[in-house]
């Protein structure tokens, strides 16, 4: 005989693919991680597509936007680090 479905809250949802995750990154495979958490795969997998934000197709976009920013940044990280190395080398009487 069948027991009835459980219902689980959005938070309860959030905290079950946490865990699945986190036996994941532990090791552990898919199946087993889903197992452990007591829901079927294919639950997972309708919770983890319901959590994943939907795209708005900008997504090409957007990264090419933020590999710009981090070349820009990376610039900028690489000029600071040379005028402190060579102050520093001054101030050490290297140059």
């Amino acid at each position: 005989m069948r027991t009835g479905r459980k219902i689980y809250s959005e938070k309860e949802r959030a905290q079950k693919l946490a865990q699945i995750e986190k036996s994941i990154h532990g090791g552990a495979t898919l199946k087993s991680a889903v197992k452990q958490a007591g829901i079927s795969g294919q639950t997972h997998y309708h919770w983890k597509k319901a959590a994943a934000p939907s795209s708005d197709g900008d997504d090409l976009k957007d990264l090419v936007a933020l590999e710009e920013e981090n070349k820009r940044l990376k610039s900028l990280l690489a000029e600071r680090l040379r005028k402190e190395n060579a102050e520093l080398k001054r101030k050490l009487g290297l140059q």
